[in-house]
């Protein structure tokens, strides 16, 4: 007979891939199964108070406020006009490389999305855009989609990032330290998305690369994107020299981003009700889910769910190559099925003691684990930035995902890079002091 650890334990995976399966939200099957776990261990009383207390104790934090500043500031930069002056300015800075309107993309999809903080945002802007100049400029459709569509998420893991934020959270590393280790992996992203491209036109001469643009005009184009791009410099800048803290650097972007728009004349006093409910619904899905992780962590822990991963991992090897290998498998594999920020708020507690017990640092894992489940944006069934993208370039899913494969076997070099090689992702925040 199973003891009282044991039976909440089965309930809450049992109810959880149930709900899951039935097409219930993620938030309402973590919470519903949590929740019955709770109370099959403490009883009806005690584990609905306790689950409350959990749910609040999880978003009773200060750096949590970051998030849903994090998000209007990005709600506001998606409407604000930035996408245009953000493309033009990859335009003329990668303008003259083979495909250079695909490469254009991949550039301004890196901006835009380390600007406004969402791949789906810089998927649907820039595709938007973009996808109608290349196809005019013959490129074959399927491809410019595919283009769109994987080099979106980089801007998920350049700086500010809400994944890292909640990570950091559930982890209780520095903030700072996952920002900055964000540039080298986010930038080896795009890059390898630049690789395909090149290759892809070296193929095809007839693709013409963008006229050359007359210094005055470069200048000019690059002038007027500097105020878009300082959002990042004054965010993490002000971060790292210490004159505010992640959440008070939050509040900053979204003043900076309104002042903004105001100057560019995208956005009036009108849209700010719109502009503030959209940013509120997206705040209160992320909040939600992390109240009811809280419930799941305290199930989770216990159950003694982790130790049972982590003897059953290291029962197959204790080789940290082979468990590594392992977990990426598992991570990709749950990308494919879950949005990152559930993936990593489920999964922080039960991998980080494993790779802590071969001393990886939860900096370079959280990179490794951010990187991963960014993939699985772009990968069917789930995958949000494939959807999306997939929409705005008006095709089929199944037409686009023969020309993304080149593309998942570059990203999947890439992850392999940043896993197996430290310091790409720990030398920068080692180098100015933060780890």
């Amino acid at each position: 007979m199973l003891d009282t650890a044991a039976l909440a334990g089965l309930i809450l995976v049992v109810g959880l891939v149930v709900l899951l399966l039935a097409g219930a939200p993620i938030s309402v099957a973590v919470g519903l199964s949590s929740a019955l776990a709770m109370v099959s261990a403490l009883g009806f009383e005690n584990g609905m108070l306790t689950s409350a207390q959990q749910m609040f104790r999880g978003i009773n934090n200060f750096s949590l406020l970051a998030i849903p500043f994090f998000v209007l500031a990005g709600v506001i930069m998606n409407n604000g006009g930035i996408a245009l002056k953000l493309i033009n300015a990859a335009k003329v800075l990668v303008g003259r490389m083979p495909g250079s309107l695909a490469q254009t993309n991949v550039a301004a999809n890196a901006l835009f999305g380390a600007v406004s903080g969402s791949a789906v945002a810089a998927v649907a802007a820039v595709g938007s855009t973009m996808s109608p100049l290349q196809a005019k400029e013959g490129y074959d459709r399927n491809f410019t989609a595919a283009t769109n569509i994987a080099s979106a998420p980089s801007g998920m893991l350049i700086p500010p990032s809400n994944l890292m934020i909640v990570y950091s959270l559930v982890s209780s590393t520095s903030i700072a330290a996952m920002f900055v280790a964000g540039y080298v992996p986010g930038l080896m992203w795009g890059a390898a998305c630049m690789i395909i491209v090149y290759l892809y036109a070296r193929k095809r001469p007839e693709l013409k690369i963008t006229e050359k643009i007359a210094f005055s005009v470069r200048a000019k184009i690059l002038l007027d994107a500097i105020p878009s791009l300082l959002l990042i410099v004054v965010v993490i800048g002000g971060i790292l020299g210490g004159y505010f803290t992640p959440t008070e650097a939050s509040c900053i972007a979204v003043v900076y981003a309104l002042v903004l728009s105001f100057i560019y004349r995208s956005i009036k006093v009108r849209d700010l009700y719109r502009i503030f409910l959209e940013s509120t619904r997206t705040t209160a899905i992320v909040m939600f889910l992390i109240g009811v992780s809280s419930i799941m962590g305290w199930v989770m822990s216990f159950a003694k769910i982790p130790q049972m991963v982590a003897e059953a991992m290291f029962s197959i090897s204790e080789n940290p190559i082979v468990l590594v290998l392992l977990i990426l498998l598992m991570l990709l594999v749950i990308g494919c099925f879950m949005d990152p920020t559930p993936a990593v708020l489920i999964f922080v507690p039960i991998f980080l003691p494993i790779v802590a017990a071969f001393d990886m640092d939860p900096v370079h894992f959280g990179l490794m684990m951010c990187f991963a489940l960014s993939i699985g944006t772009i990968t069917p069934p789930v995958g949000p930035v494939l959807f999306v993208g997939a929409k705005v370039a008006n095709l089929r899913i199944e037409d686009v995902i023969k020309q993304l494969m080149p593309f998942f076997l570059a990203l999947l070099v890439v992850l392999l890079l940043v896993a197996f090689i430290p310091q790409l992702s720990l030398w920068l925040p080692t180098a100015i002091g933060l780890l």
